[in-house]
């Protein structure tokens, strides 16, 4: 069958006739571009979308067991779990068992910012981008531990080749390339709204974008990175978000938790702020671990208490895992099959004639996955909380809430409390907030770690920066 036909069958014959009006190279690139859509998968999802189902019908929702749950340490009991925890976190660190695997394929464009989000300069002082931090944790880690601690980075499409001469001009930020991996994930179309028509971002381009970050799985099987780790003795990865600078890379409390407890997959949560945060959260779906997404909790879940007043769900996803990497293989050897969930987007796109067209509202949808489906395949699985004011400040909105200002702001009050905790003054502003601070995680990975490089003479008397000490 021709591939003309191929698309009038599924619906898209709109396409066949924007390739009959093409020649030349911009023939040829849209051709490739069609070649590669998995038509099958995309046919499924617009029938699903115009039946109204796909990725939002839950099953019955019901709490996390809370033999998976492992708050804060409250007790000396708890403390000691978290003890044992971390050596084994350790140990698994020390041991080569762990690989980073960072979720950087999206652009800053809500940040007003033209290029990957990780090239956005977060840091108030010297301007340093989100990859440059989180590549000084990477460095700090292996320095630590004496491990070589394998860096995997998921693009796109759009952002990779941006990334990669990032990465290139800035000398791999110190690392060594051998040991840093880009992997590109895959791409779905955007569809229009009403019609379910595969939307031409221009007269010889599709309208794709990143097919969310449960695509991470699919891809580092594609890529070979899977078995590369494997090969490897690699036994878990960790996996973050780009736009999270407290982001605790690594953390061993974390990793030896989920070793301890023979995880498949395990989860990183703060306590939500109240049940109207738009925050996913860890419950059981028809008995099996897993995350509503805070749209799809109904509300009066969402506001149900305990007999102590607090949230019965509380646990909200930071989106920061621990995945064995056998359970990883076990899920793509046959072909991963998470849910698509829609997202409501305003795309910009070409009509029939190929005239620009800006909506004003709403026009289309994206389909993406998520990693934290994968968590009701998990026979076993843990969540363990954080402290949110340490480990979670997004940088997902140019201003207000989750935003730059946010970021930095608890970034601040995070490494003033460790200049405290080490005897060090730190000034405040006229707004009452510490002044601005930057502290190199080649320098200090946390509290302790400071106060030991802290010397007598140090003082804070305005913005400052600790860079990593020599030698």
């Amino acid at each position: 069958m021709s591939l003309g036909d191929r698309l009038r069958d599924a619906g898209q014959g709109h396409l066949a006739e924007a390739l009959d009006r093409l020649q030349g190279p911009a023939h040829d690139h849209l051709r490739a571009e069609i070649e590669a859509l998995d038509l099958p998968l995309v046919t499924r999802l617009v029938e699903e979308l115009r039946a109204g189902g796909g990725a939002h019908d839950l099953g019955e929702i019901a709490p996390p067991a809370p033999e998976t749950l492992i708050a804060l340490p409250r007790d000396d009991a708890d403390r000691e779990r978290e003890a044992r925890a971390r050596t084994a976190g350790e140990d698994l660190l020390r041991a080569g068992g762990v690989a980073a695997v960072l979720l950087a394929g999206g652009q800053g464009t809500r940040l007003g910012f033209d290029g990957p989000k990780g090239l956005f300069p977060f840091a108030p002082i010297s301007g340093r981008t989100l990859f440059a931090h989180h590549a000084a944790k990477i460095a700090a880690l292996r320095t630590r531990y004496a491990t070589d601690l394998p860096w995997y980075v998921l693009t796109s499409p759009q952002n990779d080749d941006a990334t990669r001469a990032a990465f290139e001009e800035a000398g791999w930020f110190g690392l060594d390339p051998a040991s840093v991996r880009l992997v590109v994930q895959g791409t779905l179309p955007a569809v229009d709204r009403a019609t379910g028509r595969i939307l031409l971002e221009r007269p010889d381009r599709l309208a794709l974008s990143p097919d969310g970050h449960g695509g991470l799985l699919s891809a580092l099987r594609r890529s070979g990175a899977l078995d590369e780790m494997a090969a490897a003795g690699i036994r878990t990865m960790f996996t973050f978000q780009v736009d999270n600078p407290l982001a605790r890379v690594c953390r061993p409390e974390f990793l030896g938790h989920h070793f301890l407890e023979a995880a498949d997959m395990s989860s990183v949560v703060v306590r939500k702020v109240g049940p109207e945060e738009k925050m996913g959260v860890i419950a059981r779906i028809d008995g099996r671990a897993g995350v509503v997404e805070y749209s799809d909790l109904p509300d009066e879940l969402a506001q149900q208490r305990d007999d102590d007043g607090e949230l019965v769900y509380w646990a909200g996803s930071i989106a920061v895992h621990c995945v064995d990497v056998a359970f990883a293989q076990t899920l793509t050897r046959g072909g991963l099959d998470l849910p698509y969930h829609h997202a409501l987007k305003k795309v910009p796109h070409v009509d029939a004639d190929g005239r620009p067209v800006e909506p004003d509202a709403p026009n289309a949808i994206k389909f993406e996955t998520f990693l934290f489906d994968a968590l009701p395949a998990a026979e076993r699985t843990v969540t363990v909380e954080a402290a949110r004011e340490d480990e979670f400040s997004p940088i997902k909105n140019a201003e207000g809430a989750d935003s730059p200002a946010t970021a930095r702001r608890d970034l601040n009050r995070l490494y003033a409390r460790w200049l405290t905790a080490a005897g060090v003054a730190v000034p405040s502003g006229p707004d009452g907030e510490p002044v601005d601070l930057e502290i190199d995680p080649r320098r200090a990975l946390d509290a302790a770690e400071l106060n030991a490089s802290v010397t007598p003479d140090l003082r804070i008397d305005g913005p400052t920066v600790l860079g990593p000490l020599e030698g």
